[in-house]
């Protein structure tokens, strides 16, 4: 009898321990300088822009609590297609240039210092608005946003729109409309 208690108690004990893990972190912290990034190397993306991301909290940072990236726009007139995130929340704080930003219906003309929530199942895009622009993108969680901008950035040519279409699929987004018009 005591034995099954033990049992019962020891394997009820289990989704704390899977939690416990979570709660722990990394004391330490980092630096990240400007300019750098956490990863080996900037990602170039090839695709709907040609911008740089430089990931300044990784995924594994966080143990996918958190992305962190910043983009680097050299795309004017460009950038992706009406999405959906059914498992992310996204915001962007805008570092320099300008963008056009569409969630659902709405269209919001952002500049230096401004912020945009894009909460998790609501459509959204935008377009960069002058030749050079930057901006902070935040993923929470992270998801498997970090490897849909390395795959992006694995391309050696633009891929198609279905590889496009595809890609977004395997990394949790579903396009549902087309770039933003001004």
């Amino acid at each position: 009898m005591k034995r099954s208690k033990f049992l019962l108690s020891s394997l009820a004990s289990i989704p704390f321990l899977s939690m416990a893990k979570k709660l722990v972190r990394d004391s330490k912290g980092f630096f990240v300088a400007a300019g750098k990034t956490r990863l080996a190397e900037t990602l170039q993306i090839k695709g709907m822009t040609f911008n740089a991301f430089d990931v300044k909290i990784a995924t594994a940072d966080t143990d996918g609590d958190q992305l962190l990236i910043e983009q680097i726009g050299t795309s004017p007139n460009k950038g992706p297609v009406l999405h959906v995130h059914p498992y992310q929340d996204e915001y962007v704080y805008v570092l320099e240039g300008e963008y056009l930003f569409q969630v659902g219906e709405e269209k919001h003309v952002m500049k230096v210092g401004d912020t945009i929530f894009l909460p998790r199942g609501v459509p959204h895009a935008f377009i960069q608005v002058t030749a050079k622009a930057r901006f902070l993108l935040s993923y929470q969680p992270a998801g498997k946003m970090e490897a849909f901008f390395t795959k992006m950035a694995s391309f050696t040519k633009p891929p198609s729109p279905t590889e496009i279409k595809q890609i977004f699929e395997d990394h949790d987004m579903k396009i549902v409309g087309s770039m933003v018009k001004p």
